[in-house]
């Protein structure tokens, strides 16, 4: 399971780096094959209206223009895909079809309740009555690490109104983050006794797949504009690796599914 999530994972990143080398290429080819034409002709050289030379300048200028037009448009996909891999190589999303989603959300959980913790340390600290703003500074500094910058934000809040410390909203926020992560972590430990399953409707399979957390449909051939409007339309996306449409599984997404494949022809 951890080697299949991987390998897909490689696999993008793979792709977006063989389209970006393919479309870099692509766009220093356009580039020299304008510079090309225009070595041909000579610097500063008019249209000579009239000239038997005119309609080849003219035609020349035309491929300059179409080739510097295209070298644009293909460095601009390779920096779309070079910005792709960068995403996949920073990513740190924990995504619930990895096999250690559960173990990594724990971990991130853990962090979570030990930073809230901290912030409610440091501001019973700054709000102390018993120590001067000295004490304060030497405890914030000695005992929990905070940079010079971080205790003038903590000891001078921005507005009258606000008390020293880390505000209310950014506890709110945090917890927030907690709670969203303990349902995860239930969603996904629910979704442990599951199992893979399908159902056949006319020709059109539907899959439930746990391991790859999506809802797949698997058509007998191409579906016609209009239902692949509709699929669009509900989220599902076509995958070329797995050969399906596919979007997160949820009732939602079974609902569309056998909405969708009943008009296609199935029901």
């Amino acid at each position: 399971m951890k080697s299949n999530f991987e390998e897909r994972r490689q696999a993008r990143k793979e792709r977006y780096e063989e389209l970006a080398d393919k479309n870099r290429q692509q766009s220093e080819e356009r580039y020299d094959a304008a510079r090309s034409i225009g070595d041909r002709i000579p610097m500063g050289q008019p249209i000579l209206v009239g000239h038997h030379s005119e309609r080849g300048h003219r035609a020349a200028l035309k491929r300059i223009d179409n080739n510097m037009r295209k070298s644009i448009e293909h460095d601009g996909k390779a920096r779309y895909y070079e910005d792709k891999v960068q995403t996949i190589e920073n990513d740190r999303t924990i995504y619930s079809d990895d096999p250690e989603a559960i173990q990594k959300l724990k971990q991130r959980l853990a962090d979570l309740e030990r930073h809230q913790a901290w912030m409610k340390t440091i501001n019973r600290l700054c709000r102390s009555k018993k120590l001067t703003d000295a004490q304060i500074t030497e405890q914030l500094e000695d005992q929990y690490g905070c940079s010079t910058s971080i205790i003038h934000g903590l000891l001078n809040p921005q507005y009258s109104y606000q008390k020293r410390g880390f505000q209310t909203w950014q506890l709110s926020n945090n917890n927030a983050n907690i709670r969203r992560i303990k349902q995860r972590i239930a969603q996904l430990e629910k979704a442990e006794g599951e199992q893979t399953s399908e159902r056949t409707i006319g020709e059109v399979t539907i899959v439930d797949s746990v391991e790859h957390n999506r809802l797949q449909i698997f058509f007998p051939d191409k579906p016609s504009a209009e239902v692949r409007a509709q699929l669009k339309q509900h989220g599902f996306r076509w995958s070329r690796q797995q050969g399906c449409w596919q979007r997160h599984r949820s009732s939602a997404a079974m609902y569309q599914a056998k909405k969708i494949v009943g008009q296609y022809g199935g029901e």
